[in-house]
């Protein structure tokens, strides 16, 4: 269509539109703006189209229907332009049309997601984490809650490779872990609940892929502050879901080298377990990971995982030995590697498992002697043990001059009489015993004592 005849047309669509509106005529006004946003795409007359979303949209008494229905069209079109800054400049003309109008928030939440796309191909990580920034999608009632967790973390992942780590973990926050496992009965009642609730947008991952977005974001997050055990956890949340799509189906996931799907993540939880820091949780997860019977198919970490269960001192060098290869390996499996402080937090780890053994055997002990057992110097064993102490995973006492270490904790008063009250317990309740004995000997031997 040439450029004459187009605008021709258009003037004679905007005098039409100009007698619906007016008549307040929802689908004729609908129809005459969709005719013109479709005339000016046909007719390739991008700037034209721009023109006329504006020129609509500030029309006097402008229906929210027709603004609506001109956005959505619009919206089709944004993949068919011939030039990226042509299609920049469609997103934000519509962009403008939408900014603080409640009827198209969703349409400007999907369009600023473009414009975030198109951004980060262009390298401009920084403009696009603060375009997503803009919009909060968790106050749109009508926008459903899977694309609005999938919006989250798509602000979340960019936040991440922009290392705004403090705005990631905020913007985390808005997300419920338990909303990934939504019985069905919750959601029915939730659909029924909200008819307004509009269908996500076709690109949306499903709830058990975004479960997995969610938690692989973590691991990034939580990899930077070097929190293994929070690791170590998203990596088990993965995990069950991993098995328990496994028994649900039929075909069993197949990763790297024929080996199920499973296999590394559970892999990098035994491994985080041991990385963590000894505490109640710590202790706790790692004795349920034993007790999975899927670790014995691989055996070599369930050895680790008893390794560290057991009360018994690990010689680092043969330990390190023995694990090396499969450490190294890690790079080569999903989730990547370990990390570089890995190799150094592993040896502090063995370092400490040592020192909690030996104050489960040891009331006292000699500094020497210490550091015998921990092959380590005696100024590297007393930094080890008074930073365990700090940190509350142990108590003990250095005697310097002596160089005598004690594993035992002063006792209050209350504790004094506690443990006094359970020993007197303990004779009288052994008294009893043997009184029971002595009497039950005389009855079957019918000997009669003779008291003096």
């Amino acid at each position: 269509m040439e450029d004459g005849k187009l605008d021709a047309r258009i003037e004679a669509l905007l005098n039409e539109e100009k007698q619906v509106r007016l008549a307040a005529d929802v689908a004729g006004t609908k129809k005459v703006v969709t005719e013109i946003i479709r005339l000016c795409y046909e007719g390739k007359a991008w700037k034209t189209l721009n023109e006329q979303i504006l020129l609509l949209s500030k029309r006097r008494s402008q229906l929210k229907q027709a603004v609506t229905a001109m956005v959505q069209q619009a919206m089709q079109y944004i993949d068919e332009t011939p030039d990226v800054e042509t299609r920049i400049e469609l997103i934000q003309t519509l962009n403008t049309v939408s900014a603080g109008k409640i009827y198209v928030e969703i349409e400007r939440a999907r369009l600023i997601k473009k414009l975030a796309k198109i951004r980060e191909e262009q390298g401009q990580i920084a403009e696009a984490a603060e375009c997503m920034q803009e919009v909060a999608v968790e106050t749109f009632g009508a926008m459903a809650k899977t694309e609005k967790i999938a919006f989250i973390l798509e602000q979340v992942r960019l936040c991440l490779d922009r290392k705004d780590f403090i705005r990631a973990q905020i913007l985390s926050r808005k997300i419920n872990p338990r909303s990934f496992t939504e019985t069905p009965k919750q959601k029915k009642k939730a659909k029924e609940g909200d008819s307004m609730v509009e269908e996500p947008a076709p690109d949306v991952p499903t709830l058990s892929e975004l479960r997995r977005i969610y938690y692989e974001l973590m691991i990034r997050y939580n990899a930077h502050n070097h929190e293994y055990l929070e690791m170590c956890r998203s990596y088990q949340c993965i995990y069950e879901a991993l098995v328990k799509d496994e028994t649900s189906s039929s075909d069993t996931a197949m990763a790297v080298e024929g080996q199920p799907e499973w296999v590394p993540i559970l892999r990098k939880i035994c491994w985080y377990l041991v990385l963590a820091p000894h505490d109640p949780m710590q202790s706790s997860l790692m004795n349920s990971t034993l007790e999975d019977k899927k670790l014995s198919e691989i055996p070599k970490f369930q050895a680790l995982l008893k390794q560290f269960v057991t009360m018994e001192v690990i010689r680092w060098d043969p330990f390190w030995e023995d694990y090396k290869i499969e450490f190294e390996e890690e790079a080569n499996l999903p989730g990547g590697a370990l990390g570089d402080r890995a190799a150094e937090d592993l040896r502090l780890r063995v370092i400490e498992h040592n020192i909690l053994v030996v104050s489960k055997y040891y009331s006292r002990i000699t500094l020497k002697r210490l550091s015998e057992l921990l092959c380590l110097t005696g100024q590297e064993a007393e930094k080890h043990l008074s930073e365990m102490v700090v940190s509350k995973a142990l108590v003990a006492k250095v005697d310097r001059p002596a160089g005598v270490v004690c594993f035992i904790s002063k006792m209050d008063s209350n504790d004094v009489l506690n443990s006094w009250a359970v020993s007197i317990e303990k004779l009288l309740d052994l008294v009893e015993k043997s009184c029971h004995q002595i009497h039950k000997e005389t009855m079957v031997h019918k000997v009669t004592l003779k008291v003096q």
